[in-house]
């Protein structure tokens, strides 16, 4: 039976399954593509090999150095080296007349270590290289100097400047001591002693500043002698092989990422089922066989007789259930004419060792006629346009479903179909079709044989829907028909029987019966018969209406407010309740 749609699942948005049966079915593809980015690769490190390179590694002295750097000052290095300004001072002084930001793109720094500046320049000649290579590692050491000494200059000039500054107080502290002895007995011993006091520190400071700035006019003569060429600019050695070997390593991984991100896109957007349970839903019929295609290559060699073996079996399966029913079966292919034709071929060959059997070749390319031909068969082929055998004749009819298919005119090749589908070759759509069409003309599936199906696909495909038209149906031997009595029998039967299993019957009790009284157990005949029905009148008086009382109205009850207990409660006078009596 069929799952309910409420309790069918939803289906993913992508089926990894089904991706990578795809990907494993295009490997020749992605393979052929990974090939091609190493070919490339290699012809690429030929045709277009690289330029010559020169490599120079400078040592770098830095002023604020410290074992704790984590390479901040080389980052700082390597930074500078990659301005215009480093660059066009180097072509200044081999006589370049390239501007600056062409020749930024042709050299790089790396800093081995916190100290080792290593220059990569690449240029048209291994001399030209080699040049330029040593004159921007002369220029980055002039600038590294430059900045160092400008950074002590300036580091001078402002100690310096503080020391004008202490004098400049120093001499108004001395001229107020002048004045405060001038002064005489007057003078403020105190204020002579906070202005000695003042003079001894500026004189202190002064004589500081004078020695700090003596030590920084020296500046950082470790930096200017410890920075310098370690390594002068030399040419490196090509190598060919390595290089070649690289640039194929990385075609061969651009060509193998390319080739199965294309095959995966295909393979979703495409949505050509693969896999069995996926080609038996969308052809509403089971899969009953599988043949692999046709092999490749050298494989045929020696999978040739295996495949044909497969084939034969296959027949034979379908020749048995095509005996226990009178009515024609045709053969009809999609993206397999070559299977189907074989297979053809097969099944009237079996068939003709019982009787007259031929095969109706309605495929566009004749290929059950060639076959025949090629492999040189006994079997009679026939058009579709020929007139019809002789009675007791079987003939298999061999079409197509693909696109362009006539549909009306496979009601001539066979009255139940038995469809042989290439997996991966139509969509869904088509699938969808082909099952349309088919149900149209009133030509039943009873079965689907899939061919070049994945080796790995472990899904299920088998429907467990119209036993009439698959082949479980047609081998069970058909049941005498019932009289009518006997289905009516039947079915009362199945009825009861779905009731019982679906409604349980409650337990059953004994009825509750009032009990009687003795007098009223047994009633009793009345003492006089009856009159019969309008022979008896009505007396007037009973016809009269019946008496007439007037309302009972409920009493007044008293209200909490005074106001209601001042004021009468009804303004107009009521009547006396009467009670009129009929006479």
């Amino acid at each position: 039976m069929t799952t309910p749609p409420s309790q069918a699942q939803a289906a993913p948005l992508v089926d990894l399954q089904r991706l990578f049966v795809a990907i494993r079915r295009r490997k020749r593809f992605w393979l052929a593509t990974a090939l091609l980015g190493l070919i490339a690769g290699a012809v690429l490190a030929v045709v277009l090999p690289a330029p010559p390179t020169a490599v120079a590694k400078v040592i770098v002295v830095h002023q604020d150095d410290s074992p704790t750097d984590s390479g901040t000052l080389m980052r700082t290095d390597v930074a500078v080296l990659q301005t215009t300004q480093i660059a066009e001072a180097a072509l200044k002084k081999v006589g370049s007349t390239d501007s600056p930001e062409d020749f930024m793109k042709n050299y790089a720094g790396l800093g081995l270590t916190n100290n080792v500046l290593q220059i990569t320049v690449k240029a048209k000649s291994g001399e030209e290289a080699v040049a330029r290579a040593q004159a921007l590692a002369e220029t980055f050491i002039a600038d590294h100097v430059k900045r160092s000494q400008a950074a002590a200059a300036a580091q001078s000039q402002a100690i310096l400047d503080q020391r004008k500054n202490a004098q400049d107080e120093l001499s108004k502290v001395e001229q107020q001591i002048v004045e405060e002895e001038g002064k005489g007995r007057q003078a403020s011993q105190p204020a002579l002693e906070n202005l000695y006091s003042r003079r001894a520190a500026l004189t202190a400071q002064i004589s500081d500043f004078t020695s700090r700035a003596q030590q920084a006019g020296i500046g950082s003569p470790q930096v200017a002698a410890g920075t310098q060429v370690v390594d002068a600019a030399r040419l490196l050695p090509k190598a060919f092989l390595k290089t070649t070997a690289t640039n194929a390593g990385i075609g061969f991984a651009l060509g193998l990422a390319l080739g199965l991100a294309l095959v995966a896109v295909g393979a979703v957007s495409r949505d050509k089922p693969v896999l069995r349970r996926e080609i038996s839903t969308h052809l509403g019929a089971s899969v009953i066989a599988q043949l692999p295609s046709k092999p490749r290559g050298p494989a045929r060699l020696w999978r040739r007789s295996r495949a044909v073996a497969e084939r034969q079996r296959v027949a034979t399966t379908l020749v048995r259930l095509i005996k226990q029913d009178p009515r024609e079966v045709s053969l009809l292919e999609l993206g397999a004419p070559n299977v189907a034709a074989a297979l053809g071929l097969d099944i009237a060959g079996e068939l003709a060792a019982e009787g007259a059997a031929s095969v109706i070749d309605d495929l566009p390319g004749e290929d059950v006629r060639n076959l025949a031909q090629e492999t040189q068969s006994d079997v009679s082929v026939v058009g579709a346009g020929d007139p019809p055998g002789k009675p007791e004749e079987r003939r298999v009819g061999v079409g197509t479903v693909s696109p362009g298919t006539a549909w009306t005119d496979l009601t001539h090749l066979g009255k139940e179909t038995v469809l042989v589908v290439k997996a991966g070759h139509a969509n869904t759509l088509w699938l969808h079709t082909v099952a349309r069409q088919l149900a149209d003309q009133e030509i039943p599936i009873i079965g689907v044989v899939l061919v070049d199906p994945d080796p790995r696909d472990k899904s299920d495909g088998t429907l467990w829907d119209g036993l009439h038209t698959a082949l479980r149906g047609r081998g069970r031997p058909a049941a005498p028909p019932a009289p009518a009595e006997d289905r009516i029998d039947e079915l009362v039967a199945r009825v009861a029987e779905r009731v019982a299993k679906t409604e349980a019957p409650t337990r059953r009790f004994t009825p509750v019966r009032p009990v009687l009284p003795p007098a009223l157990a047994t009633p009793r005949p009345p003492a006089s018969p009856l009159p019969p029905p309008g022979s008896v009148s009505v007396p007037d008086h009973l016809n009269a209406p019946t008496k007439k009382f007037a309302p009972v109205k409920p009493p007044k009850r008293p209200t909490p407010f005074k106001r209601d207990h001042a004021e009468p409660s009804h303004k107009g006078d009521l009547e006396p309740e009467k009670s009129a009596e009929v006479s």
